[in-house]
């Protein structure tokens, strides 16, 4: 294998803190080792395959600009042909080399590309990547023109191809196609830092440990005398450095003063294929503070590769100190059993799917974490955007990350695949220390002892700190991996048949909800939750759930609800909450958040005349309910029904007054220790009183890919949305900016919602949203500069 194809095989992996910002300095230091520049902007695109388009001298004139992330297409939120994204196109970037290049190594990576890739630089073939989900990288050494113009080609085959997981047959969820993750040009010295892994050891004694694997790529066979210098640093304080030779590796020590950093040596070697890893444990280091859910802190490790005094690389992790594993007591973290309570995420977006920048990957871990209440995500059924991973180790949120499949198990070199994607995934992945488990099998399939030996096997050869899953949907299945995890649908749910056990999906396609459904509907939905969460938390030998699902998503027509989407989250497709997201919500203590969600649109028709329960989810200790100012009915949590449940909902279903003849506003009055903490207020009059225009952000990078989500509401009088507002608002926009979504907007349950994306130069944008009734409503977004991209 020569170095070409082992960088196509392994991929080169972006540094992380070359992406702690939105772009890096276009201007690079020489005295620093390498350096990371964006590729993202300045794309030329053609949704046609043009014969000649990889060429270095091909007119792309007519191709259209685009910045990445970028989907191949944009579509309709709902009820679009889902072969409408699948067909191959063309992407084209011109670029010139900065001087300070020359004796450098330049390296492309890709993030992710739907779904196969074939690169040419300067006309000459690179390869092909076969997989939408996982990283791959070319060394563009050899073709590079240091002195005039270079052109990348890539031609992206969106297809469903069967060669490729997840396909071969049915799959219920739509990949879309595109350049949808980003790019970067990485440049090194021929001998360079290919990866870094963070080992904690011994975090809950009182001396914790950590092994730092560095992973040396000689593509020279003059590498000699390099030394590795590696730093501990807790915020900006260096706790600790490599000294003290033991074993062939080296010992850290706690800083006491400001010694010279130690070091470790590297051994000589040839110009090789495979990366030399060399091991650096630090021994005895400060006593640190836990990475945990509550508190998930960071550290980070530095690592120089250092020659003849001079850094000819460097690069650095963040990682967490954390013990986290399954046992027969439950999920155990840093020692204390923690009860896991989450959502499958699946990654897409209404108009461009997956192809959302870094700010829209992060608000969806921040909805699971800090609205729904979340400890634990399933990244159902793929590795997902390291934007997502990384505000999840920031936030604290619990990641079971599996490997890209639907029940279909292809031939040999499919297994192959699936088998690359599991190395792929876990050396991308492996520093997040909200990952706690890797899935290594395909969702839903068939038992295949050979191909899950395989990825178990190889696994545990790379990371031998975390355990591995296998989602199934049988109970009689074969066990390879650490944890038996089982998607149950029924209810009551099955018992545990394994001493390690978690339930992967619930509830989804079996109650399929609408924001517009009519009220029983949405309180039988909440409860349906509810009671799982309820049985989980009965018994130990449940390591907890994650229910199917988090957000609404598109489907191909096999599925879904006849408009190729699966409402089965408990948040819409535009990340609107529906009534079930309260059961969640609830279950977080008072003293975070006091929450006071009623399950059920209040509204005088299917209310009125059908209602025969009442239920609010809160972690409130009393509840009293008043309807046109009168008590209708006051008590506490339903704790009969859902004994198990820290804050169960409030079921009430006696009441005084008759609904039809009192009708009205209704007021709910929250207590704890018999004093209010919180007090809502609904409407009775049934009509539409206010429309509401909301960003997420008020403020984006000009880079030509940020965006924010606008959200458009109706709601009554006190700020509840109207369900059955179903207007087509107009949307005006002025400034450098561009609107992701449709317009005119229809509200769907009284919601809808947009994003806007900054379109490459800074200024003040406006958007005046206009309800044909209502008026018009404005707000503004500050477009502010970003550090310009190599051109």
């Amino acid at each position: 294998m020569d170095r070409r194809d082992f960088l196509k095989t392994t991929g080169s992996l972006v540094s992380a803190t070359a992406f702690r910002g939105a772009v890096a300095e276009t201007t690079p230091r020489t005295d620093t080792g390498r350096w990371v520049l964006p590729l993202n902007r300045n794309w030329l695109y053609s949704r046609t395959r043009v014969d000649g388009a990889h060429g270095k001298d091909f007119d792309d004139s007519g191709f259209e600009r685009v910045v990445l992330p970028h989907a191949n297409v944009r579509l309709p939120w709902h009820s679009f042909d889902d072969k409408a994204y699948q067909f191959v196109s063309m992407y084209r970037r011109h670029f010139r080399l900065p001087p300070a290049a020359r004796g450098r190594r330049v390296l492309v990576d890709f993030e992710g590309v739907m779904t196969a890739s074939t690169v040419w630089l300067n006309g000459v073939r690179l390869g092909e990547y076969r997989g939408g989900f996982t990283p791959f990288g070319f060394d563009l050494t050899e073709h590079v023109d240091l002195a005039g113009e270079n052109v990348l080609a890539v031609e992206v085959d969106s297809t469903e191809r069967p060669d490729i997981p997840p396909f071969g047959n049915l799959v219920d969820y739509l990949t879309f196609g595109g350049m949808y993750r980003e790019v970067s040009l990485k440049f090194v010295d021929p001998c360079f830092l290919e990866n870094v892994f963070v080992r904690p050891t011994n975090v809950l004694s009182s001396h914790p440990g950590l092994e730092v694997d560095c992973f040396i790529q000689h593509l020279d066979a003059a590498a000699r005398g390099l030394v590795l210098e590696l730093e501990l640093v807790d915020g900006e304080h260096v706790i600790a450095r490599a000294s003290e030779p033991l074993s062939g590796s080296r010992r850290a020590r706690p800083l006491e003063h400001e010694p010279a950093a130690a070091s470790v040596q590297v051994p000589e070697s040839t110009g090789r294929a495979e990366p030399h890893s060399q091991t650096i444990r630090f021994e005895k280091i400060p006593p640190v503070r836990l990475w945990d859910i509550d508190h998930p802190h960071l550290y980070t490790v530095r690592v120089r590769l250092v020659r003849d005094g001079r850094v000819i690389d460097n690069d650095s992790r963040t990682f967490g100190f954390r013990s986290a594993r399954f046992t027969e007591r439950g999920f155990e973290l840093n020692g204390r059993i923690v009860k896991l309570r989450g959502l499958n995420r699946h990654q897409n977006f209404p108009f461009v799917g997956p192809a959302m920048p870094r700010r829209v990957q992060r608000r969806d871990a921040e909805i699971l974490r800090k609205e729904l209440k979340c400890n634990i995500v399933r990244t159902s059924h793929y590795p997902q955007s390291r934007h997502f991973l990384e505000a999840c180790d920031e936030l604290g949120l619990l990641v079971l990350e599996e490997i890209p499949g639907w029940q279909y198990i292809g031939d040999a070199a499919w297994k192959d695949l699936a088998v690359d994607n599991v190395r792929r995934m876990i050396r991308r992945d492996w520093n997040h220390p909200s990952i706690v488990l890797w899935g290594v099998r395909i969702n839903e399939s068939r038992d295949d002892h050979e191909l899950y030996t395989r990825t178990n096997r190889t696994a545990h050869e790379l990371d031998p700190t975390r355990q591995t899953g296998g989602i199934r949907a049988f109970r009689n299945s074969e066990l390879l991996e650490d944890v038996f995890t089982l998607n149950d649908f029924g209810f009551p749910l099955q018992e545990p048949n394994h001493p390690l056990y978690l339930n992967t999906e619930f509830i989804g396609h079996t109650y399929s909800t609408k924001t517009t459904d009519n009220a029983d509907h949405l309180i039988e939905h909440a409860l349906r939750h509810a009671r799982v969460h309820d049985q989980l938390a009965s018994d130990p030998r449940y390591a907890g759930g994650i229910a199917w699902c988090a957000f609404d998503y598109n489907t191909h027509a096999n599925f879904g609800s006849g408009d190729r989407i699966c409402y089965h989250g408990v948040v819409d497709i535009f990340r609107e909450p529906k009534r079930a997201a309260g059961v969640y919500r609830s279950q977080c203590e008072p003293g975070e958040e006091l929450v006071l969600e009623l399950a059920l649109h209040w509204a005088a028709g299917d209310a009125a005349g059908l209602l025969s329960r009442i239920v609010v989810c809160s972690n409130c200790e009393h509840l009293k309910l008043f309807l046109g100012g009168k008590l209708l009915v006051e008590g506490g949590p339903d704790r009969k029904q859902f004994p198990h449940l820290a804050h169960p909902p409030f079921v009430f279903t006696e009441w005084a007054l008759d609904l039809l003849q009192n009708w009205g506003d209704l007021r709910i009055e929250g207590y704890i220790g018999g004093k209010q903490v919180i007090v809502r207020n609904w409407s009775g009059q049934g009509l539409d009183q206010q429309f509401v225009l909301t960003p997420d952000d008020s403020q984006l990078l000009a880079d030509g890919a940020d965006c924010t989500r606008l959200v458009l509401r109706v709601t009554d009088e006190f700020g509840n949305v109207r369900p059955f507002a179903a207007d087509a608002i107009r949307l005006e926009l002025e400034g450098p900016a561009e609107l992701i979504g449709e317009n005119p907007c229809l509200l769907v349950g009284g919601v809808a919602a947009v994003w806007i994306r900054s379109t490459g130069s800074s200024g003040a944008v406006r958007i005046t949203a206009t309800h044909p009734r209502l008026g018009e409503q404005s707000t503004r977004i500050e477009i502010v500069p970003a550090p310009a991209e190599m051109v």
